[in-house]
């Protein structure tokens, strides 16, 4: 049985080395040739994946239960309501149980200090599914998608344009991690986490323009302006971040060649044109597949 110091997770693209990232990326694309030929690849034969939901999901639920299936393992989806979690169960005692009866287990929750205990705890690897901090598997896929398109993205430009939310701090990580300029345009009082910021200082720049943020870059990127819990802020964001909108003119002003990311769901009108997002040669449909693909290959590493 593994010792929990000694167990690799993966809470933010930061626990892993760029070298092991693209590494991820390309057995990703070759987890997707398998997919798509109908090769069989059940690596991960008898393995059990444990995914606990705090938030609700789509894709990612959907992503790693299919994923698992692929890889010839199973998953359980377990909910505050179904398990002890939710009768105030400490999160040491369930990660001490769990992790004694499953091989691998994916956390989507609010509190990215709550995942960080849970991981201290736990004999096997976790996995952050999204927490309020960051979302390190959509960074995956991003990359996954940029790359199948675009090739490498070293040395590139890339456009945040909005919150300095989850999605933002993952992509100031993959700044760092993955060698290209990030320019973060966002309206005063939703800047990222100073400390995330900290840690790619020399690749970013925020700015409050974000029309000059995307003049010339490879890549655009955006993300709803409300988030899961932030409902009741629905009117004042929506005031704040007039003008942010990722519509056509704005992607005009960024390289010819340049690709529009979104890890959904999308609200059209608000942070996106719907001509934007389901242009013909519209991405964000083959980042939301990648979500599936690069997740296996994250278990494959994890577990296998």
């Amino acid at each position: 049985m593994s010792d929990p110091v000694s167990v690799r997770h993966f809470l933010s693209l930061m626990d892993l080395s760029p070298d092991e990232l693209r590494a991820l990326i390309a057995r990703a694309a070759e987890l997707k040739r398998l997919q798509r030929a109908g090769t069989p690849h059940a690596s991960l034969q008898g393995k059990v994946l444990a995914m606990i939901f705090e938030k609700s999901s789509t894709r990612t639920r959907v992503s790693f239960e299919a994923g698992m299936i692929q890889l010839g393992g199973a998953s359980m989806f377990l909910s505050p309501r179904d398990t002890q979690l939710g009768r105030g169960e400490p999160i040491e005692d369930t990660a001490r149980v769990l992790s004694r009866m499953v091989d691998c287990i994916m956390i989507r929750t609010f509190d990215h200090a709550d995942l960080e205990t849970f991981a201290r705890h736990s004999r096997v690897p976790v996995i952050n599914g999204l927490t309020d901090m960051c979302h390190p598997c959509q960074l995956l896929a991003d990359m996954q998608t940029y790359f199948e398109h675009r090739g490498d993205i070293a040395g590139k430009t890339v456009a945040w344009v909005g919150d300095g939310n989850n999605m933002c701090h993952s992509y100031i990580s993959a700044a760092k991690q993955f060698d290209f300029s990030l320019r973060i345009a966002c309206p005063e009082g939703f800047d990222p986490d100073a400390q995330v910021l900290a840690l790619a200082a020399d690749r970013c720049d925020v700015m409050r323009d974000p029309r000059a943020a995307v003049d010339g870059v490879d890549l655009v990127v955006t993300d709803t302006w409300i988030s899961m819990g932030q409902e009741d802020e629905k009117a004042r964001r929506e005031r704040a971040f007039a003008g942010y909108m990722v519509d056509g003119s704005m992607m005009a002003r960024a390289h010819a060649d340049a690709l529009f990311l979104h890890c959904l769901p999308a609200y059209r009108g608000k942070e996106v044109a719907a001509d934007v997002l389901d242009a013909p040669d519209s991405v964000v449909w083959d980042e939301a597949e990648n979500r599936m693909h690069a997740q296996k290959a994250l278990l494959e590493f994890l577990i296998g």
